[in-house]
């Protein structure tokens, strides 16, 4: 059981450091294209390589396995709207641990258990500590952005795995991809304009793209297939730690003692949540041991 184990878990781990330090280089490339500029060329770029890539098929698919798709890119283009707006503001690591409850608390309504109230009111504590009291130490709106994209993310957790269920490889993934880029498209030309047509800014969209889209979603998509959701949350509660790494070494964003116990805590919530859940559906033979609801 670990070794069949350890492939889909290397696949997430690896997922999430491609990503976290990818946004890290998103953030050095937002003084020449803006915030929505980058989220522009990341998922352009990144929808034309999967598209080359995968040529995925559009027929025989259902309306439900479209609206599926759907709404999979509309979170996408949407949580990348709002984090890359968080990530300008404030720095990467408070970003991404704010960004996690979204999936967080999710998981913590879904249970519907006494316990997890216990991880809620953990994680509490760490945005208490990492706000200083007052989300002005933060910058508000980077704040507000950054909780924003995390409902995204937990929207995006849910319909990544439906996709992946309805769509073969990364057919779904790829079309997805190009919806959330037609979204993201007018935005991208409103702030940036010419600006997304510099050779030297385009190379460095697509090294986003590589690094924070194709890569990861596509090493998330194939490893939720032979993954457990519990163990799939698990391993993303540790993308705050993750982020303010790449924050330090790539962007000198020391962190505090007091930041860095503030990701702990949330961190130690996340998980915590994922595991008393994980242990109440094993006790129920007939429930979906799952860690997010399936969207209706």
């Amino acid at each position: 059981m670990a070794g069949h184990r350890l492939g889909p878990v290397a696949l997430v781990v690896a997922g999430g450091l491609s990503v976290q330090f990818g946004s890290a280089v998103a953030v050095l490339l937002m003084p020449r294209a803006g915030a929505l500029g980058v989220v522009t060329l990341r998922l352009v770029l990144a929808a034309a390589v999967l598209l080359i890539v995968c040529r995925p098929k559009v027929r025989g698919y259902g309306r439900a396995d479209w609206g599926t798709v759907l709404i999979f890119g509309a979170a996408m283009a949407a949580m990348n709207i709002l984090f890359y707006q968080a990530a300008d503001r404030i720095p990467l690591g408070a970003a991404v641990t704010l960004e996690v409850l979204g999936p967080l608390i999710l998981s913590v309504v879904a249970s519907r258990r006494l316990m997890n109230l216990l991880w809620a009111g953990l994680a509490l504590g760490g945005v208490v500590l990492l706000s200083g009291g007052g989300f002005d130490r933060l910058d508000p709106a980077g704040a507000a952005f950054a909780l924003a994209a995390g409902a995204m993310w937990a929207a995006y957790i849910v319909f990544s795995a439906r996709t992946g269920r309805r769509f073969p490889q990364a057919d779904g993934l790829a079309l997805a991809m190009a919806f959330g880029a037609v979204l993201s498209l007018p935005f991208g030309i409103v702030e940036a304009g010419g600006k997304l047509l510099v050779p030297s800014t385009i190379a460095l969209g697509l090294a986003v793209a590589l690094m924070s889209s194709v890569l990861p979603y596509t090493l998330e998509l194939l490893a939720l297939r032979r993954l457990p959701a519990p163990t799939f949350a698990v391993l993303m509660s540790l993308e705050p730690a993750i982020a303010a790494t790449a924050g330090f070494l790539i962007l000198s964003q020391a962190l505090s003692l007091l930041d860095t116990l503030a990701i702990t805590l949330v961190i130690a919530a996340s998980m915590g949540a994922v595991r008393t859940q994980s242990r109440a559906a094993k006790r129920r033979p007939q429930a979906t041991p799952t860690a997010l609801p399936d969207a209706p």
